[in-house]
């Protein structure tokens, strides 16, 4: 039987994601992979993730969409506050990979003010990727485990849940959930769910494993069968 391995939020990490498959010794061939989105933002590699993450989605991975990865697709639809939401989230970091100049590129100015930015356009490099991300799916399920971003809504079927719940939700999932599967989640970093910087068991079948890799903290992976848990720092 293959090991399935979930990551979530490498927010841009490329070093940490390269050493964690690295640790965990990952064989395209004999594992089931998991990334349950957030590959872009606040990190200094976001571009460098996604051609990591699509390679790995090619050869067998399965990839899902995330609220960073969502806000990013977003921020092209011609609506300015898409794209000042994206830019107070750490989405400048990630256009900067892909050779924009951004007059004022710190994220607290674009929280704090009015100023709306500019309308962004599509560069060849960018569009290639977003065209990718549009097509991940935004949840993968079995018969024992459900896998997304953020988590499910307790009261409303999977497939007629919103996309948007999917991977922005948090404390209504955390404490209502009460379903049959367990739940493999990401999205909210796991010293939020318990005092505590390791991957979350909760007592409702969830399972947080967001270790705020984004903020300096760890990258995980965890072997769902074997319930063993990796990480880097």
């Amino acid at each position: 039987m293959k090991r399935m391995l979930a990551i979530s939020d490498i927010h841009g990490d490329y070093d940490k994601f390269v050493r964690l498959l690295q640790l965990v010794n990952y064989d395209k061939d004999k594992d089931q992979l998991l990334l349950l989105g957030d590959y872009v933002d606040r990190g200094p590699h976001s571009r460098a993730v996604l051609e990591k993450v699509f390679q790995l989605r090619a050869e067998g991975a399965i990839a899902l969409m995330g609220n960073h990865d969502k806000m990013m697709i977003d921020a092209f639809n011609g609506d300015e506050m898409n794209v000042k939401r994206w830019f107070y989230n750490g989405g400048i970091k990630t256009l900067q990979n892909y050779g924009y100049e951004i007059e004022k590129d710190d994220a607290e100015y674009w929280y704090t003010t009015d100023e709306m930015p500019p309308l962004l356009e599509m560069n060849d490099e960018i569009r290639t990727h977003i065209e990718i991300l549009k097509d991940l799916p935004y949840y993968y399920e079995t018969d024992t485990h459900i896998f997304v971003h953020a988590g499910v809504h307790p009261d409303t079927p999977l497939d007629s849940t919103d996309p948007q719940t999917l991977v922005w939700i948090r404390e209504e999932f955390h404490k209502g959930y009460n379903g049959e599967r367990t739940v493999v989640f990401g999205h909210t970093p796991v010293n939020h769910l318990h005092e505590s910087n390791e991957v979350y068991f909760g007592e409702n079948k969830i399972i947080g494993i967001d270790g705020g890799c984004a903020y300096s903290g760890r990258l995980y992976c965890l072997d769902i069968g074997r319930s063993e848990v990796f990480f880097i720092e």
